[in-house]
């Protein structure tokens, strides 16, 4: 059943994505989506690999637009079309790595991405907005857990990192400026897993990508083996500490945050997403091998520009304030990402015919 609202996902067709609109549809919200595939899969006639797989999943119909959100005259017309009530802004480039090699390439996207997308918004009084933060605010964090009070910015380790902080304080200047606009953003830990029906996950496009999908590649032979990058920090086994939260717990986080807008005018407000708990690089590797029965052999590399040694939410804020809490444990995401794995061993570009293989 449709509640009559209408919500726009920018950035739709890519991983976090398109479980968002699976979450989405569930809840009852009726989703148009955007995307320039730039990190993600577009099939023969133009339209989103995911987010044809989201339709199987829910078996109800997404409208998509491929689109740029630096062209702003293609976002114009998406709202000539639509009745947009809400927008969940996730359209971004997200590599840390990559940032630091193409700074310009990540602020020009990024920040004026933002811009557009909030000027176009503001011309078509639509004011409720999710937009898809970053723990890499926070920087390298002073102590642990982090809650929503800790400064951000001054600590930031990346570029990619910036541009989120940077579109934080720009939405807390434009939500000043005008008291109808109604923002949460949503400051994400690490996403990983995948939808347990194994249809859709992750599908990197390009080399500069995260941790998960490449000791899945390690453990189906795809890759000899994996790199850590840097096995002496000061943690319990010298590897990096994250807090992975499964990515349909990410989902469902943005169905709350709609929710809240919803029901309550906040004028701007973030919220972390996380599960609280870190968990390290070989801990990660370690779970993956036993509960898949498999094998990930792995190489330790020196340190990456810009990683930071240990980083873990405080996500109260967001189970008070949202009534959401991540409920997937990291054992459902290594065997959840498997399953997409071994079910798409190349990605999108596995085609599924009735439930096989072609």
């Amino acid at each position: 059943m449709s509640n009559g609202r209408t919500v726009l996902v920018t950035g739709g067709a890519g991983y976090i994505g398109s479980h968002c609109v699976v979450s989405l549809q569930e809840a009852g919200y009726d989703v148009v989506a955007l995307d320039n595939f730039t990190n993600s899969v577009i099939g023969s006639d133009n339209q989103s690999m995911a987010l044809k797989r989201a339709e199987k999943i829910t078996l109800k119909p997404i409208t998509f637009y491929k689109c740029d959100l630096l062209n702003k005259d293609d976002i114009d017309e998406i709202f000539v079309k639509h009745k947009i009530d809400s927008v969940i802004h996730l359209a971004a480039m997200k590599a840390v790595g990559e940032s630091m090699q193409y700074p310009m390439m990540y602020y020009k996207n990024n920040l004026i991405g933002m811009i557009n997308l909030l000027e176009v918004m503001e011309k078509y009084d639509c004011f409720t907005l999710v937009f898809s933060s970053s723990c890499t605010v926070y920087g390298e964090p002073e102590s642990l857990p982090i809650t929503e009070e800790k400064e951000t910015g001054r600590r930031v380790t990346n570029v990619y990192g910036k541009t989120k902080y940077f579109i934080e304080e720009m939405l807390k200047d434009v939500s000043h400026s005008n008291e109808k606009w109604n923002i949460i953003a949503l400051r994400y830990f690490n996403p990983v897993g995948a939808h347990p029906s194994g249809l859709i996950g992750e599908d990197p496009t390009k080399q500069f990508t995260n941790l998960m999908p490449f000791i899945s590649q390690v453990a189906s032979g795809k890759k000899p083996s994996l790199t850590i990058f840097g096995n002496d920090y000061d943690t319990p086994d010298g590897t990096g500490i994250r807090d992975y939260i499964h990515v349909m717990d990410l989902a469902t986080g943005h169905v709350a945050a709609l929710a809240k807008l919803e029901k309550q005018h906040l004028n701007i407000k973030m919220y972390n997403l996380g599960t609280g708990k870190g968990v390290s690089v070989m801990e990660l590797i370690t779970t993956f091998e036993q509960i898949n029965n498999v094998k990930v052999p792995f190489q330790v590399e020196p340190r990456r520009a810009g990683d930071i040694s240990e980083m873990y939410a405080d996500p109260s804020l967001a189970e008070k304030e949202l009534n959401w809490k991540a409920t997937r444990s990291i054992q459902e995401m290594c065997s959840d990402f498997w399953k997409w794995q071994q079910m798409n061993p190349d990605g999108y570009k596995t085609i599924i015919t009735n439930g096989h293989h072609k």
